[in-house]
């Protein structure tokens, strides 16, 4: 059987595949079964920070896979403890709770959320708002602090004490956070699945401000924007705000599943011992690939991202088919006067590999993508969206 029969035969039906099977990768290229080459412009969702099977990463992971692959949590490992160190560096945050993806790491946000609320303002204290047009994940909590009727349907009844305001709507949020009582506020900096859409500066701080009056927590959740993505280790550090509670995941451990929630001084020590947990959370392995990654996100190459995403930008503008270009970054959103999903279908095939989001072309290559392929995938994504167009 092939591939393609053996998925159709043996694997739930919930992903609408492309008709390809990668299977194998090297930096930002790909190739698939019959051997043909392709630019990678979609980094596996985000989760491939620098490229595919990058050598350094490869031989971390495989040297702590060949010494211990796991133990639990109720031991001690170091891969764990040293990446707990350079999160907290490179955040300035102050502790970390490991889990396995950025769903995993919201409930953690949203759990933590509410205990606070419920030890400083009182047990009624719960409700989340979060924005409109938001994405939090597939579980049924953060399908319902996702604000999006689209995904509330199917799998009901949802948890309650969720509140959803428009984005960049102050007014709305300011009523809020007076007629809810609030645990916290819950933002995607840009709302990546939401259509690529960055918040506007002066709201987001307004908002923390206005949190911060009636010690409401501020929870950014940088599942697909952190680690590197926008160009700043984390996108709230571009918005001059300080988050109470910081969720990431994505392209933290380079390809392996990983996610995590961290705190600052208010949070760390809200949950406690038996209150929350996770079987493979801070796996030895994941984490040995995540010090990896983490590691190497200098400044160095945080400002070539924001270069690179200037680059694409700058190249996008005025061309035929392209109405806006948003995001931050190498988080791109690109909105088009022809049909994205039929752009992305003709990018493939002429060797581009790249996403969508709603009615938009989304671009998140890998973060250390070398200029010429950029170039190269730039050109022909231009030449796919005139043709769609």
């Amino acid at each position: 059987m092939t591939t393609k029969e053996l998925d159709s035969q043996y694997i739930v039906h919930t992903y609408g595949r492309a008709d390809v099977c990668f299977v194998e990768g090297k930096g930002s290229e790909l190739w698939d079964e019959d051997g043909k080459r392709y630019i990678d412009l979609g980094s596996g969702i985000a989760v491939n920070a620098l490229g595919a099977c990058d050598e350094l990463w490869a031989k971390a992971v495989a040297d702590q896979a060949a010494k211990l692959q796991h133990i639990s949590n109720l031991y001690y490992t170091r891969p764990m403890a040293e990446l707990a160190k350079i999160m907290c560096e490179k955040s300035g945050m102050k502790k970390v709770f490991f889990g396995n993806s950025g769903a995993e790491a919201n409930e953690c946000a949203i759990k933590t959320a509410r205990k606070y609320g419920h030890d400083h303002k009182g047990e009624d204290c719960n409700t989340i708002i979060t924005l409109q047009n938001s994405f939090h994940g597939r579980t049924i909590a953060t399908l319902a602090a996702t604000g999006q009727d689209v995904f509330h349907t199917n799998f009901g009844p949802f948890p309650e004490g969720f509140v959803y305001v428009p984005a960049n709507d102050l007014e709305a949020m300011k009523k809020a956070l007076t007629e809810n009582k609030c645990a916290a506020v819950m933002m995607e900096l840009v709302q990546g699945e939401g259509g690529v859409n960055a918040l506007d500066r002066a709201y987001v701080q307004e908002v923390c401000k206005l949190a911060r009056e009636q010690d409401t927590l501020i929870v950014i959740d940088e599942v697909q924007t952190g680690n590197g993505r926008t160009g700043a280790m984390y996108a709230y550090q571009l918005y001059g705000i300080e988050p109470d509670i910081v969720s990431t995941a994505k392209g933290m451990a380079g390809g392996l599943p990983m996610g995590a929630c961290m705190f600052n001084e208010r949070t760390e020590n809200t949950l406690t011992a038996g209150l929350h947990g996770s079987t493979f959370g801070g796996n030895p392995v994941s984490a040995a690939g995540a010090v990896s990654i983490l590691s190497r996100i200098d400044d160095a190459l945080l400002a070539d991202v924001r270069k690179k995403g200037e680059y694409i930008r700058e190249t996008l503008k005025g061309a035929k088919g392209v109405k806006e270009v948003s995001g931050l970054g190498l988080m791109v959103g690109i909105a088009v006067e022809g049909d994205a999903k039929a752009i992305l279908a003709r990018a493939r095939e002429m060797g581009v590999v790249v996403l969508t989001a709603k009615d938009r072309i989304r671009l998140l290559p890998p973060l250390n993508i070398p200029m010429e392929l950029l170039i190269e995938g730039m050109d022909i994504l231009k030449k796919a969206i005139a043709e769609c167009c």
